[in-house]
């Protein structure tokens, strides 16, 4: 079973369209899809379409939208009563794949609301083999609550293992917090953030000083960093040794999701016993076929195409 933690859920609108978007003009959209949203939400819906159980916690009404529509793709979840709307997120996709996303900062939490999710996490990770936190950080929970949840994980007798996916001041807490999970995914900008590059495009141009940056994170109770680069595949670094693969060019139509899809094929490959550059190559896959689909929508295992994906241990 993997557990996921969405702690700032969305509705995900997508407007696909036919030209260049234009600020300030009216412009005609060609296509628009609508998909529950948050990086653990794409991540169980993906694991859910291959096969993988899994369970969403999402904070939430019962009844809002975001939960009838994961209910109807037949996502288990267990949600924490909120009293608010789930928030809602825009993303416009150019022709060339661009894409131009706006973000509401959903639900405000106290105290009590974040002792509540921290009790449901716990409860619900019992004898689970992944948990994974993912996302941003709605208002009133500190940039420090994920790493303070895997203590509290940890406290609570959870032996399993714990990814991480999320970016800025949250993920640079995570990895300088005491307690630290078994992996994280940071993209190309987010391995920037944690390392004091100034230069992303660097790291994604090139797998070697992408693996060089993300070792300096191994230790210490992280085991893999997964490192996403575009178009350009992914690193995976690890004491045993370091990956990068590539999957041949394709048409993107969004990328939004993908690198939560990358998360999934990786995950879905390491419940199945596959070794590290299998995981690397299943991740890779996923991502791509998750940005050859409209909107966020999570491609099953048999729309991926690991055949497709070339791999290679790097020698630094």
């Amino acid at each position: 079973m993997i557990i996921t933690l969405t702690a700032n859920p969305s509705l995900d609108r997508t407007i696909e369209l036919g030209a260049p978007l234009a600020h300030g003009a009216v412009q005609r959209a060609v296509g628009a899809v609508q998909d529950p949203g948050g990086k653990g939400v794409n991540i169980s819906r993906a694991l859910q379409v291959s096969g993988v159980p899994t369970l969403a916690i999402v904070p939430g009404e019962a009844t809002d939208p975001v939960l009838t529509a994961l209910q109807a793709v037949d996502v288990e979840f267990a949600n924490l009563p909120t009293g608010e709307p789930i928030r809602s997120n825009i993303t416009v996709v150019d022709p060339d794949g661009t894409t131009t996303k706006l973000n509401a900062p959903g639900t405000v939490f106290d105290a009590e609301l974040r002792q509540k999710l921290d009790e449901l996490v716990v409860e619900r990770s019992k004898g689970a083999d992944w948990v994974v936190l993912a996302g941003s950080l709605p208002p009133g929970l500190e940039p420090t609550y994920y790493s303070e949840l895997v203590a509290a994980l940890r406290a609570s007798g959870y032996e399993g293992k714990i990814a991480i996916d999320t970016s800025e001041a949250p993920l640079i807490a995570t990895v300088a917090g005491e307690h630290k999970p078994t992996l994280i995914k940071p993209n190309s900008e987010e391995l920037a953030q944690l390392t004091g590059s100034d230069n992303w495009e660097e790291l994604e141009a090139s797998p070697e000083l992408t693996a060089r940056t993300a070792q300096k994170l191994l230790g210490d109770g992280i085991e893999y960093v997964l490192a996403t680069l575009g178009g350009g595949g992914a690193v995976l670094v690890t004491e045993q040794g370091i990956w990068h693969a590539v999957h041949e060019p394709i048409q993107v139509r969004s990328t939004v999701g993908a690198g939560d899809s990358s998360l999934s094929g990786f995950l879905i490959a390491h419940t199945r016993g596959e070794d590290a550059p299998g995981c690397l190559v299943q991740a890779v896959a996923h991502g791509s076929a998750a940005a050859a689909l409209p909107g966020t929508r999570m491609p099953s295992l048999k729309q991926t195409t690991p055949e497709k994906v070339t791999v290679r241990q790097l020698q630094l």
